[in-house]
């Protein structure tokens, strides 16, 4: 019975396209219903993310429907951050000390047209483009639609509907303006905004720098970023302050200055961006921000999933993991109480809630790690000692990267609370000199997780007073 409900899904971003592809799978009768126009037919996104980090997270997603091996040939492998200081020297520091473990680079629209491409091929699957969503029907699973080729309303409903329409949901404003159960919503903006740049493949269509890594020019203020592309090129992410500095959106208004504030902070990089200017002026600048609501769902009709309900910051590349790790978990709720959506749903946000919200604190930690600390002496300090301990100890220590980013059977939750007391741990003994240089990596390690458990146990304490 429940095989043949009809599914309405609001998004055919990542999310919902991989959400539509594995309820089709599943029997499920999908609409999959997205606002702009086929993204095979029409260049998007100009100016803003077009690629992402992929790791296991949602690898595990993609490989549940089965596109995993498609996916990994848009991917170029990123095995750590490629530091940049302001003299332009280099130092590559590794996501892991383990083989096998890094980050991949991939196209935000080939991935997004890979998953498209496959939900064409299940019959059971129609998809619409060019329709707003406008009005819904929570209770009822009803959705009405401006048509924005032919200016008219139109309306689908399902037995269920899902809101995967990104940090903008309509759906999710739906929810905050309906009346009828008490629905919180938070929205927390940083005070940096991001503007995309481009360094342009090599004449021979090489890449300009170094391949396989993020690339960042940390400034303990701003920061730039650098992802690689399979046509050589690559996506540079510029994040800077709106105002209150000598170098933010407010003042950089003029290509001199520009070219002034480059010259200055990043002057590798400006020779690598032949059209600075051009882009920094054409391209937007982003809002970043965290988006957490509750509840995810209502009557048993309507649900959040993905950025809908937990958009998040991009500087742990978990945003796209995370939501296809929505898909996942809400397979596994699905398959032990399909026929009650109910249920479900509630399940399914009781189990996931948590580690959204862990994610997400995890992302603004991490933005602060990226700008401020990655060229510190102690923090490189501590990462060569993670490195040691992935390299020589494997099984026995895992970096708080390790646990978010290649450990997907571990909890967001978990693997913040584990690795936010590894990070002090390791801190606190080197800036009190405690692991000395004539101890073994094995004693080194001990000592690590003696104080980790410490002050897991402090905290613990603490919490239940």
């Amino acid at each position: 019975m429940a095989q043949k409900d009809n599914i309405l899904i609001i998004g055919a971003g990542l999310c919902g396209s991989l959400l539509a592809l594995r309820l089709a799978q599943r029997g499920y009768q999908i609409t999959l219903v997205e606002k702009r126009p086929d993204l095979r037919k029409v260049t998007q996104d100009a100016g803003r993310s077009i690629n992402l980090a992929l790791s296991d997270r949602g690898l595990k997603g993609l490989r549940l429907a089965g596109v995993e091996e498609e996916a990994k040939k848009l991917c170029i492998p990123m095995n750590g951050r490629m530091i940049h200081d302001k003299e332009g020297n280099t130092f590559l520091s590794p996501y892991s000390g383990r083989e096998g473990e890094y980050i991949n680079s991939i196209s935000r629209p080939g991935l997004n047209m890979l998953l498209l491409d496959a939900i064409d091929k299940m019959p059971n699957v129609t998809t619409y483009f060019n329709l707003g969503c406008e009005e819904v029907d929570l209770e009822n699973a009803s959705t009405s639609f401006k048509n924005y080729e032919t200016g008219k309303t139109e309306t689908y409903s399902g037995d269920i509907l899902i809101g995967t329409d990104g940090a903008g949901s309509a759906v999710r404003r739906n929810m905050f303006e309906h009346k009828k159960f008490l629905f919180s919503f938070s929205q927390q903006w940083l005070t940096h905004g991001y503007k995309e740049l481009e360094i342009p493949a090599g004449e021979d269509g090489g890449f300009k720098t170094y391949k396989n890594a993020l690339h960042i020019w940390p400034r303990g203020e701003d920061m730039l970023i650098a992802l690689p592309n399979l046509d050589g090129s690559f996506t540079v992410t510029l994040f800077l302050p709106y105002a209150n500095s000598d170098y933010c959106f407010d003042n950089l208004i003029t290509a001199e200055k520009v070219e002034e504030y480059f010259k200055k902070e990043f002057p590798d990089a400006l020779e690598l961006i032949p059209n600075l200017a051009e882009e920094y002026f054409n391209n937007p600048t982003g809002p970043l921000g965290t988006i957490k609501c509750s509840p995810w769902h209502c009557y048993g009709k309507s649900l959040l999933m993905g950025d809908a309900a937990h958009a998040i910051v991009p500087f742990y590349g978990q945003g796209m993991n995370a939501s296809f790790e929505d898909v996942v978990v809400f397979d596994e709720v699905l398959e032990k109480f399909e026929g009650n959506w109910e249920q479900v749903f509630s399940e399914y946000e009781k189990a996931r809630k948590i580690d959204t919200d862990a994610i997400a604190d995890l992302a603004v930690d991490n933005f602060h790690e990226m700008k401020e600390h990655t060229a510190s002496p102690l923090f490189q300090q501590k990462r060569k000692l993670e490195i040691a301990f992935e390299t020589q100890l494997p099984k026995e220590y895992f970096s708080k990267y390790s646990l978010v980013t290649f450990n997907e059977a571990i909890p967001y939750s978990l693997a913040m609370k584990r690795g936010r007391a590894q990070d002090k741990a390791i801190l606190n003994l080197l800036d009190d000199g405690k692991l000395k240089d004539d101890m073994s990596l094995e004693e080194k390690l001990q000592l690590v997780i003696k104080e980790t458990n410490d002050i897991l146990h402090d905290d613990a304490v603490v919490k239940n007073l």
